[in-house]
C-alpha cells in the first residue's frame, strides 16, 4: 500500500532552453559599376566662355570695329568665291544657276579673247601712223571674232535650255536671264570669274 506520504516520482527537469542569440542584421552588397563592366562616365569639360573685356575708350573701340568688320568682309569674300550660297550675291543664288556655271566653265570659250581683242583694234585705231592695212586687218580680224562669239554663246545657251530644263523641270528662273548670265560669264577670262569656277575644261557636266 502506497504510503501517503512516499514522495512522488518527480518528473525529469526539462533542460533550460537557452536564447538563440539574435541574428545580426546583413546588409545587401551592391556591385560596384567597375565589378559589373561598366565604365564610369566621364564628366564632361565645360569650356568657359572668354568674355571680352570692354574697350577703355573710344579709339580702342573703332579699333575693334574695324577689326571684326574686316574679318567679316574676308568671310564673305572667301565664302563667294567658293559659291557658298550664303554669301552669294542675288544674281548668282540658285541651282540654275550654279548649273549654268558649270556648263560654262567646263568649255573653252571664244569669248574669253573677244575683250581683249577689241582692246587691240581700239589701239591701232588710235595710231594714226600705221599703214591702212592695218587698220583694215584688225577690223576683221575684230569681226571674225564678234561673229565666233555669237556661235559660240548660241551653243551654250542651246546646252542651258537643255540641261536646266532637264534637271529643274519646275524652275521659276526666267531662261532668257539665264542666258545673258551664261553669255556674260562665257566673255569673261577665267581667272576672273566669280565665283570661281568649281570643274575643268571638258568636264562631263
Amino acid at each position: 500500500m502506497p504510503s501517503l506520504f512516499r514522495r512522488k516520482e518527480t518528473e525529469p527537469d526539462a533542460a533550460p532552453v537557452e536564447d538563440e542569440p539574435e541574428a545580426a542584421p546583413t546588409r545587401s552588397y551592391t556591385p560596384s559599376k567597375r565589378e559589373l563592366g561598366k565604365a564610369t562616365p566621364k564628366r564632361r569639360e565645360t569650356t568657359r566662355r572668354t568674355v571680352e573685356k570692354a574697350p577703355v575708350d573710344r579709339r580702342e573701340a573703332a579699333r575693334r570695329m574695324r577689326e571684326k568688320q574686316k574679318a567679316e568682309r574676308l568671310e564673305r569674300r572667301a565664302g563667294m568665291l567658293a559659291g557658298d550660297e550664303k554669301y552669294l550675291l542675288p544674281r548668282d543664288r540658285g541651282g540654275e544657276r550654279g548649273l549654268v556655271r558649270d556648263i560654262v566653265d567646263s568649255r573653252r570659250t571664244i569669248g574669253t579673247w573677244f575683250f581683249g581683242m577689241t582692246f587691240i583694234v581700239m589701239l591701232i585705231g588710235f595710231n594714226r601712223s600705221l599703214n591702212p592695212s592695218v587698220y583694215l586687218a584688225a577690223n576683221l580680224l575684230f569681226l571674225l571674232f564678234a561673229l565666233a562669239t555669237l556661235v559660240d554663246s548660241f551653243f551654250i545657251c542651246r546646252r542651258v535650255k537643255a540641261l536646266v530644263t532637264e534637271r529643274f523641270p519646275k524652275t521659276t528662273q526666267k531662261i532668257g536671264s539665264l542666258y545673258f548670265y551664261a553669255i556674260m560669264r562665257a566673255i569673261s577670262f577665267r581667272f576672273i570669274r566669280n565665283p570661281k569656277p568649281k570643274v575643268k575644261p571638258g568636264a562631263a557636266i
